[in-house]
């Protein structure tokens, strides 16, 4: 018979085993963080979309930025020099998405160098601690990001909103000063007006209305109406926010791109749930594995100590 030396196990064979579990379940783990940032994304993607798909085509359900048409002078079509409404859109899903994917994941590596002091290793021992542990860190890690956000945008965003700003009457608006003392053409004024209205915080249809109604009736009356450079997606907007529907010609042109919108929205939609569920289910498949590796890891270096 062979000695039974032959048929024990290196305890170097043991270690190297350990240290190879212990790799794999922080793939694992990385993995599982991976995809469910995805999912989170996704879930925030799900109510973003339509305004998202929407802003692909320049159109919007809510006026959210001020057009300056061409025909005015070159000091107030200087506020106009702004990204469109897709960038702007497209800018903040991707620091949304840089957020979440930093926060969710720099909270974990706060934790492991944490637990390197001794003070929050006897205190992260605790599941519950440890998880306010993480909390606390993903919120610090979220505001700081948030706070980059807001000063590389506050600068760009700055030149206009104070420009439109009034607290009553729009009258009290540098714009609708500064329009008092130009040559502006009256459907220019109202064009602009309009539009400060409704960018007024909150929404001031009261004045809004009257300037869209002298819009519409400019379009129907004025010769050189669309000479003056207005751009037919923030008329339409602007109709549908106060009314609901389109009310002239050049709004009515937008009709088919608000179609083709809808349609891609739809599927957008599916496309998001689908990915949505795919994700759901593999970040818990991959949490569960990496826990069962983690127990399988204990459960293996706590028969190494007791030999």
């Amino acid at each position: 018979m062979p000695p039974l030396d032959e048929y024990a196990v290196n305890p170097q064979q043991i270690e190297n085993g350990v240290v190879m579990l212990k790799k794999r379940q922080r793939n694992v783990m990385l993995w599982a963080i991976t995809s469910s940032t995805i999912f989170l994304a996704s879930v925030v993607a799900f109510f973003l979309q339509h305004d998202f798909v929407y802003s692909f085509f320049g159109i919007t359900t809510e006026l959210k930025q001020l057009h300056i048409p061409l025909s005015v002078d070159a000091n107030l079509a200087e506020l106009g020099q702004h990204r469109d409404y897709f960038s702007n859109l497209l800018s903040w899903f991707g620091w949304l998405i840089l957020k979440l994917f930093v926060s969710f994941m720099g909270a974990f590596f706060v934790i492991h160098f944490l637990k390197k002091i001794r003070f929050f290793y006897v205190r992260f021992q605790s599941f519950i601690l440890k998880f306010v542990g993480w909390l606390i860190a993903f919120i610090v890690l979220w505001a700081g990001l948030t706070y980059l956000q807001y000063e590389l945008n506050n600068e760009e965003n700055e030149a206009y909103s104070d420009v439109i700003h009034y607290d009553k009457n729009i009258q009290q608006s540098e714009l609708a000063q500064y329009l008092q003392r130009s040559n502006v053409d009256e459907p220019v004024k109202a064009y602009l007006l309009a539009q400060a209205a409704l960018l007024h915080t909150p929404v001031d249809k009261d004045a809004a209305i009257p300037q869209v109604l002298a819009l519409v009736k400019a379009e129907k009356t004025d010769p050189d109406f669309f000479e003056y450079g207005f751009k037919p997606e923030q008329l339409w907007t602007m109709q549908h926010q106060l009314y609901g529907q389109s009310l002239t010609p050049m709004a009515k042109i937008v009709s088919r791109q608000v179609a083709q919108a809808e349609q891609m929205s739809s599927v957008v939609q599916i496309l998001i749930i689908a990915a949505a569920i795919l994700f759901g289910i593999l970040s818990a498949i991959l949490l569960l594995l990496s826990q069962h590796l983690k127990r399988r890891i204990f459960r293996v270096e706590q028969r190494m100590q007791l030999k």
